[in-house]
């Protein structure tokens, strides 16, 4: 009977009495005590006065902006007040703090919840201004979610389900940390991860992907608040979902609790409920709230997503019982929260001194942790080897997989993952384990076919810190299935790496399906991702290189099935213009007539054309444009002196290399099922037709 007390099973006005489900099948779970039964919540009035001044700071600071979504933060408030006001460990003045409990807000257009209570938790940055300037040009209070522009932010959200996946990911990042870190005698990691999510994030995908990968590897330190409260924008959500979602996360291995997500005794106690669970299961806990609560003439309709609240502002303000002062948040408020804001600094406190005393006692793994979130990386261009010249190929994905293996022993923290594809991506790293739920740290991921899963999940373990390099692969033509998931983390500069392999035309009889002739060039129209296309072996090595010591954006590296020579000139030479970006490779040794632009597969086209054009024609190689971008005039200058006289190739989509040559030879149209040899030819990527546009010029 103990875990009856708690779960609240029916509430609301006007809503239909809900099942919490088998109850029996969990009167026995692990670590349900008496007094965690018992718990209530610890200053109940206190709290919610914070949430209804937490209503007031959203109501005010949309109505100012006449922009935003009243529904989540009026909706979530009595929750926030639980997880900020008493439950969540964090130190809002060391955000990055590395034990802090992690708080995502999956359904980041409900922002305005984020923002209110960081700024009652105490986060300074987080001032009064910067709350109503909500949505306004320089403000650190963006639309939604930004980690980069805000602290507290854990990471940026907006696309439903990403928050999830990510989510599932610092959880991940969490277990691995803990496995690594954590000794018999003292406990570095032991935090939880907090998702809150609405109905709109479990529709997604992405979700779906995420929670089947979390409940298979028992990620039990993972706890998802859904916000249930049965409104979508254009409808009631009833018009779009049937499915029992307690059934459904059960079979995917989920504990499932639900809650009346206005009563704050429920919500703590099932949340200390899953916090102290240790049965190998995630957590969701069922929210059941009123959308847009406090404002009446929204509440609980489809009209509270948006800002049709705002015409309501001053009679919803009395309701809660605030002043005619806007923003007003009480000096009763803030003084509770800066007494709770002591008691989290107490517990930071103790945890510094448990970190020193295992920093004293484990040296070298403390050097190696602090120097990997100082984003230190060992002298990789003396640790990977060199590729000279060679007659016999090797397909640039073969070499990523000889390059990444003196990655994988040289940092600790270098953790490589694919989409059921590791045998073909060749991104396996030797020797370092599996992480698997019965071997959390272990550094190479099996995401199973769950490519947009995978792309959240990669980004929620760059978003943790800790010092974490993450990569990630699968076949290039399926980098569509996670590609909101690549723009998160190009928007938040966050330093993922990508394996995208079977490059072009290339793959051969698998056919157009698998021929990704038009993706590089989506790719390229990202603004800050570095997509690399090495064309041997040398350039590949340096294209890993480049993706470890670039911190502030995403690489994608773009690697070929079939095996390419190792090109002519000095490693040191390919392997320097390679971090240009673009390097003459062949250079003339008579007044300059033809220059031709080539990357990956198609700079070997571009060696023999060249030879057999005369000593007047250079050769480019281009394995990165928008590292070639960000040089200096000067140097492309030097490189590319000459549109009029340039010819461009490589086995994709022509129109983006117009910026760089007279004419343009590639692939247009979807490819073809026959061997690699037949197709090239087919499409005219050859050495002949080469030479023939480059005559033409």
């Amino acid at each position: 009977m103990l875990y009856k007390t708690c779960v609240a099973v029916a509430f609301l006005a006007g809503a239909d009495a809900f099942q919490v489900g088998s109850l029996a099948s969990r009167v026995n779970a692990p670590k349900v005590s008496m007094a965690m039964a018992e718990a209530v919540v610890a200053s109940p009035v206190a709290l919610a006065k914070a949430a209804d001044e937490a209503r007031g700071l959203a109501i005010d600071s949309i109505s100012k902006a006449h922009s935003g979504h009243m529904g989540l933060p009026l909706g979530c408030a009595d929750i926030g007040a639980v997880l900020f006001g008493q439950e969540m460990v964090y130190n809002p003045a060391d955000p990055k703090w590395l034990n802090r409990d992690r708080f995502v807000l999956s359904a980041g257009h409900g922002s305005m919840f984020l923002y209110s209570w960081l700024h009652i938790a105490g986060y300074e940055a987080l001032t009064k201004e910067e709350v109503s300037n909500f949505r306004a040009l320089g403000s650190i209070t963006p639309g939604h979610p930004e980690n980069f522009m805000t602290p507290g932010v854990e990471c940026t959200t907006g696309p439903l389900g990403q928050g999830i996946g990510n989510g599932v990911g610092m959880a991940c990042a969490a277990k691995m940390m803990a496995a690594k870190l954590n000794t018999a005698k003292h406990t570095i990691i032991d935090h939880h991860v907090v998702v809150l999510c609405g109905d709109g994030c479990l529709q997604e995908g992405v979700a779906n992907e995420a929670v089947a990968f979390a409940g298979h590897e028992k990620l039990d330190n993972l706890i998802l608040m859904y916000d249930s409260n049965g409104v979508t924008l254009d409808k009631m959500a009833e018009h779009t979902q049937s499915e029992d979602v307690q059934m459904r996360f059960e079979a995917q291995g989920w504990e499932v609790l639900t809650v009346d997500g206005h009563d704050m005794d429920a919500i703590t106690k099932a949340y200390r409920y899953a916090k102290d669970s240790d049965n190998g299961k995630p957590t969701l806990i069922v929210c059941k709230t009123i959308i847009g609560k406090g404002i009446d003439e929204i509440a609980g309709t489809c009209a509270a997503h948006g800002e049709a609240g705002v015409k309501y502002q001053d009679s919803a303000r009395e309701a809660l019982g605030l002043p005619k002062e806007k923003w007003y948040v009480s000096p009763e408020t803030y003084s509770f929260f800066a007494n709770h804001k002591k008691e989290l600094v107490g517990k930071y406190d103790k945890w510094m001194a448990t970190y020193n005393a295992w920093k004293g006692e484990n040296a070298a793994l403390a050097q190696s942790l602090e120097d990997a979130i100082a984003g230190k990386v060992p002298d990789l261009d003396k640790l990977i080897p060199t590729y000279k010249e060679a007659g016999k190929g090797i397909a640039t994905r073969n070499a990523g997989a000889e390059v990444l293996q003196p990655i994988a022993q040289s940092m600790p923290f270098y953790v490589s993952g694919s989409a059921d594809l590791h045998g073909s991506n060749k991104n396996y790293m030797k020797g370092v384990g599996d992480f698997s739920k019965s071997n959390y740290a272990g550094r190479n991921f099996y995401y199973g076919i769950r490519e947009h899963g995978m792309g959240a999940i990669m980004n929620g373990m760059a978003f943790y810190g800790g010092g974490l390099r993450v990569s990630g692969s699968t076949f290039l033509v399926f980098s569509n299935y996670m590609m909101g998931s690549v723009r998160v983390a190009a928007l938040s500069g966050l330093p993922v790496k990508y394996i995208w392999t079977h490059d072009s035309i290339g793959v051969g009889e698998d056919g157009p399906t698998h021929q990704p002739v038009e993706v590089i060039a989506g790719l390229r129209a990202m603004p800050n991702l570095d997509v690399m296309r090495p064309a041997d072996a040398e350039e590949t090595a340096a294209a890993y290189i480049h993706s470890i010591i670039t911190q502030d954006r995403p690489t994608a590296m773009i690697l070929s099935r079939q095996d390419l020579p190792v090109l002519a000139g000095e490693p040191a030479m390919k392997r320097e213009g390679t971090w240009k970006g673009g390097y003459v490779l062949v250079k003339e040794t008579a007044p300059l007539t033809h220059i031709i632009l080539a990357t990956g597969s198609e700079v070997m086209l571009a060696v023999e054309a060249a030879k057999k054009l005369g000593p007047s024609v250079r050769v480019v190689s281009m394995p990165c444009v928008e590292v070639f971008e960000r040089q200096s005039e000067a140097y492309k200058n030097e490189v590319l002196p000459n549109r009029e006289i340039t010819v461009a190739c490589e086995a994709g989509y022509t129109g983006a290399w117009y910026k760089f040559a007279k004419k343009v030879l590639g692939v247009d149209t979807f490819g073809i099922s026959a061997p690699a040899k037949f197709i090239f030819e087919e499409k005219g990527i050859t050495v002949e037709n080469l030479m023939n546009v480059a005559k033409s010029l």
